[in-house]
């Protein structure tokens, strides 16, 4: 919502849920009483409805406030990113993308045609038959690590799958011997500030990254990130608004949860020197500063974008010349394990230091580290849920067998310290 004055201008967005309709007049029939002032997009994904208050809260500077200025800032970004890339056979990559079922599958369609150059897609799960995010889309994929319903998939082919209202995405592929591989918000975030940090050093000046993470990120992405990418890594408490808030604080932030919602947000400082190396500079240090000006302009820096990180991605793997193998073998992540227990009352659960220690009930954090030192590469964690009486569990270590074990006497230990109901935790795997 936009105030100027006595007058609110409001950007309302239609979602192809059968409520959605309905909602939105009443909104603007309660605006419309109050004599506020209403702008209606119609049918936008989250992340685009975000991008057009953006322009207007930023009277037009970051972009042009209409779905067409999206696409053409977006696909125009691409293109010149892509330029640089190598070709290889008729210089088309093909991507799969599974569209939940969601509004991404009718703003991707008509995406498509202002990406006349270097990506072709093949559209899944487009909602003309199926439920929204039923069987498919992003959290489906990550949570039962298997392909989603309605898509076929070879052997090596590149497929990528965004969440209902297009603001989270994740990638994945079969190798030679069908294994499923599943690329999520952590690898991407890997990707994206490798990238990023090697542009940064070619131009040379002083302008800092880092990376921001919650405790579910995988162990294995903190420590590629800070021990072979320099690349200083923060966690903060789960839920973007802790993310996209310290993220603000670098001249170049990046922020991805597990779950592939996540972007990068660049400091008026950093956008400002960016532009001018890429007019006055010379040779490499240009190149490498017109790169990252395109990339600020193919990013959405309102909120995290499915369809402006696939884009992104993509462009980073054809300038690159990676494979989606050769994405994915940047680290092995550590096998892990979420649980739930349930509780009388999940306020006896306060935490510390991001959501990654428990303050009480007394005795939890030190029986969860007495469990941890039993097995290698391993560390868990519990926080209380936001909205029912269950407590969540996560726990990882080096092998699959160990991480389920001590997911499971964690979860034990937090049915008897913090009051469970119920029957008691069980090994289920």
């Amino acid at each position: 919502m936009l105030v100027s004055g006595q007058d609110v201008s409001f950007s309302s967005l239609f979602s192809p849920r059968p409520s959605s309709e309905k909602l939105a007049h009443s909104v603007i029939d309660g605006i419309t009483v109050l004599g506020g002032q209403f702008h209606d997009y119609g049918l936008l994904t989250t992340p685009q409805l975000h991008y057009m208050v953006y322009c207007r809260n930023t009277s037009g500077q970051y972009g042009k406030a209409t779905i067409d200025g999206y696409y053409q800032k977006l696909s125009a970004a691409f293109a010149e990113l892509t330029k640089q890339a190598p070709r290889s056979g008729d210089g088309f990559r093909s991507l799969k993308v599974d569209c939940a079922n969601g509004i991404g599958a009718l703003k991707l369609g008509e995406m498509e045609r202002y990406l006349s150059q270097g990506l072709s897609l093949q559209l899944f799960n487009v909602g003309t038959e199926g439920r929204l995010n039923h069987l498919c889309g992003a959290d489906f994929v990550k949570s039962y690590q298997k392909p989603p319903q309605g898509m076929e998939m070879k052997s090596n082919e590149r497929c990528c799958s965004f969440d209902g209202d297009a603001d989270r995405i994740v990638y994945y592929y079969y190798d030679a011997d069908g294994h499923f591989h599943l690329i999520d918000g952590d690898k991407i975030a890997a990707l994206i500030s490798s990238f990023l940090k090697e542009l940064l050093l070619e131009i040379g000046e002083n302008l800092n990254i880092g990376v921001v993470q919650t405790a579910y990120a995988n162990g294995s992405s903190t420590r590629f990130l800070e021990e072979v990418m320099k690349v200083p890594v923060y966690c903060t408490k789960t839920g973007v608004k802790h993310l996209h808030h310290k993220a603000q604080e670098f001249d170049v932030g990046v922020y991805f949860e597990a779950n592939g919602h996540g972007t990068v947000l660049f400091s008026k400082a950093a956008e400002m020197k960016i532009k001018q190396l890429a007019k006055e500079s010379k040779d490499e240090k240009r190149k490498a500063a017109k790169m990252l000006e395109n990339i600020i302009d193919l990013f959405n820096q309102a909120a995290g974008d499915a369809i402006s990180d696939m884009l992104v991605i993509e462009a980073i793997l054809a300038l690159k010349g990676l494979t989606v193998q050769q994405w994915d073998a940047l680290y092995t992540d550590l096998p892990n394990r979420q649980l739930k227990v349930k509780v009388a009352d999940r306020q006896v659960i306060s935490t510390t230091d991001a959501e990654r220690q428990a303050v009480t009930p007394p005795g939890l954090q030190e029986a969860i580290n007495n469990l941890v030192k039993k097995y290698k590469l391993s560390r868990a964690f519990v926080r209380p849920s936001g909205t029912e009486d269950i407590v969540r569990v996560y726990a990882e270590a080096d092998s699959q067998e160990s991480a389920d074990s001590l997911a499971h006497e964690v979860s034990l230990a937090v049915f008897q310290l913090a009051g469970g109901v119920g029957e008691r935790p069980a090994p289920c795997f």
